[in-house]
């Protein structure tokens, strides 16, 4: 039966994606070195960012209650300034009104005194208390950044290492996705971000693609590499075993360099 121009696409668009899969996997194993050090450094730059906010609050609460505890003195030694005066004031008055009135205003200053000796008791309490916080945001913070230049210094060492074959990953990829038809690459890209291992094109290896068995109507249609066909499980598009294998060696070979 002769090859349809359709089905010649299809068996290309078969092996683009085969290759670009291939890609990936290698762009996927180098990100895998690094293990979770970007999770980890992320998490501890995030832990980092809120302590020191946290550490920043309590040190301009530290100010304002120190400021607080001074206007409190003050306040007090005021109030005992105008009880003195009102009090001298009182033995000079002509009637009861005025007598009265001055002394509304000495026990107004005297709750006065009552308030603000108590707030000062309050913040000398917390002071204990929120010198402590301090030092335990302060001490956790600098341990905090250790562990972060060790960390940063290890996924230095790991980039180092691997940033010029990701590179060159990175660009062989950019020329084999234009291989692949803007739909097929949109559904590519979808199952790759959906699947925890990134395969979005699995080979067909004894009956079962990616740990699920495949009807035999279905694997015979695969075998004839002229549909996409998707696993009914998981969606990932399933090729021809010895087509995927054949594909990725033949990418794989190293180029012979021309004579000169």
């Amino acid at each position: 039966m002769a090859t349809t121009a359709h089905e010649h696409s299809i068996s290309e668009q078969l092996v683009a994606l085969i290759h670009l899969q291939s890609i990936d996997s290698k762009i996927d194993q180098i990100k895998k070195l690094r293990g979770d050090l970007p999770d980890e450094i992320s998490d501890m730059e995030d832990e980092k960012e809120g302590l020191s906010t946290r550490l920043e609050k309590l040190k301009q609460e530290q100010k304002d209650n120190s400021l607080a505890a001074k206007q409190a003195e003050t306040d007090v030694k005021d109030a005992e300034a105008l009880i003195k005066k009102y009090e001298e004031q009182q033995l000079q008055v002509r009637n009861n009104r005025e007598y009265d009135a001055l002394t509304k205003e000495i026990e107004a200053q005297k709750q006065r005194i009552v308030d603000n000796t108590a707030r000062g008791a309050e913040i000398e309490l917390q002071k204990p208390l929120h010198d402590t916080a301090i030092e335990e945001a302060d001490a956790r913070l600098k341990a905090l950044n250790d562990v972060l230049s060790q960390k940063n210094g290890e996924l230095s060492e790991v980039l180092e290492d691997t940033k010029s074959e990701q590179a060159g990953l990175e660009r062989t990829r950019k020329k084999a996705e234009k291989e692949v038809d803007e739909r097929y690459v949109r559904a590519y890209n979808r199952l790759r971000s959906r699947v925890r291992d990134g395969r979005a094109v699995v080979p067909l290896e004894r009956g079962a693609a990616a740990g699920f068995a495949v009807p035999p109507q279905r694997q015979l249609e695969i075998r004839q590499r002229n549909r996409i066909v998707a696993c009914e499980h998981t969606g990932r598009i399933i090729v021809d075993g010895d087509l995927f294998t054949e594909t990725v060696a033949a990418n794989t070979k190293p180029k012979r360099k021309k004579k000169k």
